[in-house]
């Protein structure tokens, strides 16, 4: 299994396709891990001559569990994200990220995330920007605090404490991903929700994820910051997502000055099998379209 250590984190990673082409390092959001990449978009990747990244983020999956920095359940987070101290924010985030960029020698590389990973992913672009060649926004946000907010009822069903036996937790979090997936595709059959059992055995936890949602409910807006960001940015973003809404994603491309908005009228807060294609497509030509760096 692959890992490394970082100060006190170990993080769990993977790669694929060559080692000499270049690389697009892959940030995931909250409750996913690396598996939650799909393999079609990553052999989408790889086949357009990219060595494709992925790796679990702190308190995810294989990588280091902080369960000595508890913050309560999501709930609590939730209520109180105001006046409770996180253990680490986006920042630290984004430096686990640079920091693996680091063990495998790579000088720079093409980021892409997809929701609290684009977040990431921008939060690298601003603090270590000479490290960061192109950037891919999915599903995201600048963090602004005018942008609309996400439906309640996606909220209750995809940022709560499933019950605590295997089979609660594991048809918890897959209707979650139901209700984020929106109407036109089933997570559950062709989407991220088809990994939940998968996800649950290799290390998910309510109280870990909290941990990460209060790092990006005490995220600092970045809206005006990503004004200097001046890498090409592709902002990919759904029609129907009910957890981040559109508006989100048109900000993400407004401030960005290379940022270009694709928007997929049929795409919920989800990475559906149906639209792989399309979107590997378009994350491509926007790769290809870069001076090569490695």
């Amino acid at each position: 299994m692959p890992t490394f250590r970082t100060g006190d984190v170990c993080l769990y990673y993977d790669q694929f396709g060559a080692r000499a082409d270049p690389a697009v390092v892959l940030v995931h959001g909250l409750t996913c891990q690396a598996i939650h990449w799909p393999r079609r978009l990553i052999d989408r990747l790889t086949g357009a001559g990219y060595r494709v990244v992925v790796f679990d983020n702190r308190d995810a999956g294989r990588s280091s569990h902080l369960d000595h920095q508890d913050v309560g359940s999501i709930e609590e987070v939730m209520r109180s994200a105001r006046t409770l101290e996180p253990p680490y924010g986006l920042k630290d985030l984004a430096a686990d990220t640079v920091a693996l960029m680091n063990h495998l020698g790579q000088s720079g590389a093409h980021l892409m995330g997809f929701s609290m990973g684009g977040m990431v992913a921008q939060r690298v672009a601003l603090d270590f920007p000479g490290r960061v060649f192109s950037l891919t926004s999915i599903g995201s946000s600048t963090s602004d605090p005018d942008l609309p907010g996400g439906d309640r009822a996606a909220f209750d069903a995809f940022v709560s404490t499933p019950p605590d036996d295997r089979a609660g937790a594991i048809a918890h979090l897959t209707e979650g991903w139901r209700v984020l997936g929106g109407p036109h595709y089933d997570s559950a059959r062709v989407g991220l929700g088809r990994l939940s059992a998968e996800a649950w055995d290799r290390g998910y936890t309510a109280r870990r994820a909290a941990r990460l949602l209060l790092a990006i409910l005490r995220a600092a807006p970045r809206g005006e910051s990503l004004r200097a960001v001046d890498v090409p940015a592709l902002v990919i973003h759904g029609g129907v997502d009910p957890l981040v809404p559109l508006a989100a994603g048109e900000r993400t491309a407004e401030v960005l000055p290379n940022g270009r908005l694709e928007v997929y009228d049929q795409l919920g807060h989800d990475l559906p099998e149906p639209l792989l294609d399309d979107i590997g497509d378009t994350i491509v030509a926007h790769l290809d379209s870069i001076p090569l760096r490695r």
